[in-house]
């Protein structure tokens, strides 16, 4: 284990590490196609939660870097699945985007450790977000913990490049070897923060196998035990 002495700013990933979005996400998404079920029984049986997700991240990699934000890819994701399913009708896709919304922040989906552990580490350290999502800190109930915040959509540039890790680093007002960055990710949190000069720490909840590739300062299964290493 790779000794985090002299760490002053401690930067999150925010999907997977602080929120469970998957799981949030896919409850609204569920929600949504039984929205969709009531206005359009055909259309909504030709659909469910997977092809939702697939149809999004491949609307996500067409847009990406040609100005689109996050909630303007996911609109246009339901757009496009009536297309495919021969239902056309824009108006509904922008119908299930706005019920969509209703149901993905009506809970902040918070792991339970994150609260306590920030709460523990602000005392110390400035913390700070990257994020590939668009999960902000007051739609998590987290506005006013964290001193800088860096997302990719604001700035076309995504994880693991190294120059979001850098435009973080600037706005901790630390050298690199003085920030550690806490993710879920090997190639995203833990590679993009190795490239920057930064140190790492993976999150690894669930026990997912290691990858050679990737080698982080730290390895955890929850953020309690982040507080308890430094």
């Amino acid at each position: 284990m790779s000794s985090l002495n002299g760490i002053r700013a401690i930067s999150f990933d925010v999907d997977g590490t602080l929120s469970d979005f998957d799981t949030v996400m896919r409850r609204a998404m569920d929600q949504t196609l039984v929205y969709l079920d009531k206005i359009d029984r055909e259309a909504a049986a030709l659909l469910d939660v997977d092809t939702m997700i697939a149809i999004r991240d491949r609307t996500h990699d067409e847009l990406k870097g040609k100005g689109y934000d996050l909630l303007q890819v996911r609109e246009e994701s339901f757009k496009r699945a009536l297309r495919e399913i021969g239902r056309p009708n824009d108006d509904l896709g922008s119908k299930l985007m706005e019920v969509y919304l209703g149901h993905r922040y009506e809970t902040k989906g918070l792991f339970d450790d994150v609260t306590p552990a920030l709460d523990a580490l602000k005392q110390k350290y400035a913390l700070g977000l990257i994020s590939n999502g668009n999960s902000y800190p007051k739609t998590m109930g987290l506005e006013g913990v964290f001193q800088f915040a860096v997302f990719s959509q604001d700035l076309q540039v995504e994880k693991p490049d190294r120059r979001i890790f850098q435009i973080a680093l600037e706005s901790a007002e630390c050298a690199p070897n003085e920030m550690l960055h806490v993710g879920d990710s090997l190639q995203n949190d833990v590679g993009g923060a190795t490239g920057a000069g930064a140190r790492s720490a993976w999150l690894n909840r669930n026990g997912a196998e290691a990858d050679p590739l990737f080698t982080p300062d730290i390895q955890i299964s929850s953020l309690l035990e982040l507080t308890e290493v430094l």
